[in-house]
């Protein structure tokens, strides 16, 4: 150890030196380094060569940086079968080692339209706003509460798990009026349920989740933009855990503003939310009284940066380019399998997962199967059972993720999830054979 921090000081010390014999070379009005010129002066030269740099630093050199990133699982890493994220693919990963581009190039403008024409393929819309936030999930529904809301509206929040909770509670943080309708945990509403809601409460945006990853349903939306319409109210969607994965129709069914992340289905990192607002919304954004709390998340400042203006693009943020790099490629990857056949991949696969944990004596949490959302399944943790025995073991001695429950099911399931690349019948059996190994191992029947 002292070896490596004594080398790490001699090279800080050569390279320091290097730098003061070059400006020392200089003339008082500018020196010539690469044919360019550098203004200094003689007095910022002696200011910097008589500066004390034998004092002792407080803060040493990090030993843990001296070696290799380390990351289980090899150049395949685990496999991630819990909520999310997923694995990315190989065609993801080699985008994500292109070289940068500024994020105004042109190119780098081109690549973000391709993945912008991927999105309305994914979303299924003509929406005149279609972009990315950069962040993940939370990001893109902060965005979406911050935007289309001003303090004191309305919304009314479609309880159905952790998400909305979490929904709520980031709209409270804006001064918003929030109402809740909530369902009983492992069941969904019913357009009458949300009907009555929107007569009651009279909100600005009603706010709901398609695929509610911490229980496992799948929240029938196709009937509710009409319902919205009807009373004058904005259908806000969260789509983290189902776009891709099952059928999702924006335009179609009238939803007003949606967004997803890249980490689920699409297989990509996490780092960007997309998101696509209609003209309705966009409508809202126009006609808000006061600016938008948060410049970062000022979805008409992001739309023109995307694009989506007849204006020139401005400068609003460093744009997170390789992660647009992988975006752009998983969206790819999804049109040349055809976005029927992805729901339809999900669909097969989970059905085969529900039959085989019946068939090892697991119990599913969604009794319903017409409600169940393909891409996050719950299944009970048995009686006397503690539910980390058993992912404990299956991710030590197999190198697989897979989770327990979240919010309303924390300690009560575990969730696997089937999404984009890790969707496979491979992967469902061999996640069924090792849950039954597991199920049978001493370490986990301890627990009994």
């Amino acid at each position: 150890e002292r070896y490596i921090t004594s080398m790490a000081s001699v090279l800080c010390r050569l390279s320091r030196g290097l730098v003061l014999r070059a400006a020392a070379a200089a003339s008082a009005g500018g020196c010539a380094l690469q044919n360019r010129s550098l203004p200094c002066s003689a007095q910022q030269l002696g200011d910097y060569n008589n500066m004390d740099t034998s004092a002792s630093l407080a803060i040493k050199v990090p030993l843990s940086l001296m070696r290799p990133i380390q990351v289980p699982g090899g150049k395949e890493g685990r496999l991630l079968m819990g909520p999310g994220p997923s694995n990315c693919s190989r065609r993801v990963r080699e985008a994500l080692s292109l070289p940068l581009l500024g994020h105004l190039h042109p190119e780098f403008l081109q690549v973000m339209d391709e993945a912008k024409d991927g999105l309305r393929y994914l979303f299924q819309t003509n929406a005149p706003i279609v972009c990315c936030i950069s962040g993940t999930g939370h990001a893109g529904m902060e965005a979406m509460l911050t935007n289309l809301l001003e303090e004191g509206e309305i919304v009314l929040i479609a309880e159905t798990g952790i998400w909305g909770q979490r929904a709520a509670d980031m709209s409270r943080r804006q001064g918003l009026d929030v109402r809740v309708v909530k369902a009983d945990p492992g069941e969904v509403l019913s357009a009458e349920q949300i009907e009555a809601a929107l007569q009651q409460h009279k909100p600005a945006v009603l706010f709901t989740v398609h695929g509610e990853s911490s229980t496992g349903v799948l929240q029938p939306i196709h009937q509710l933009g009409d319902l919205c319409h009807r009373h004058d109210c904005l259908l806000l969607v969260d789509t983290v855990a189902s776009a891709g994965g099952v059928p999702l129709l924006m335009d179609e069914w009238k939803i007003d503003a949606i967004y997803t992340g890249t980490q689920k289905v699409l297989s990509a990192p996490p780092s960007l939310a997309p998101c696509a607002l209609n003209h309705r919304a966009r409508d809202k954004l126009l006609s808000r009284r006061t600016p938008v709390r948060s410049y970062y998340m000022d979805i008409l400042e992001l739309a023109n940066y995307w694009g989506c203006d007849d204006q020139k693009r401005r400068y609003h943020h460093t744009g997170p380019v390789t992660s647009v790099y992988a975006l752009r490629e998983a969206l790819s990857i999804l049109t040349e399998e055809g976005l029927k056949e992805c729901w339809k991949r999900h669909s097969d696969c989970a059905a085969m997962l529900y039959e085989g944990i019946e068939r090892i004596g697991l119990q599913l949490y969604i009794k319903n199967k017409d409600i169940r959302v393909p891409t996050v399944t719950t299944i009970d943790v048995p009686e006397g059972v503690k539910w980390d025995a058993l992912t404990s073991y299956i991710m030590k001695k197999y190198n697989i993720e897979m989770s327990g429950g979240l919010g309303p099911t924390a300690g009560k399931v575990w969730r696997i999830g089937l999404m984009g690349e890790n969707c496979t019948p491979y992967n469902v059996q061999l996640l069924l054979g090792v849950i039954e190994e597991a199920l049978s191992s001493d370490s986990v029947k301890s627990k009994l």
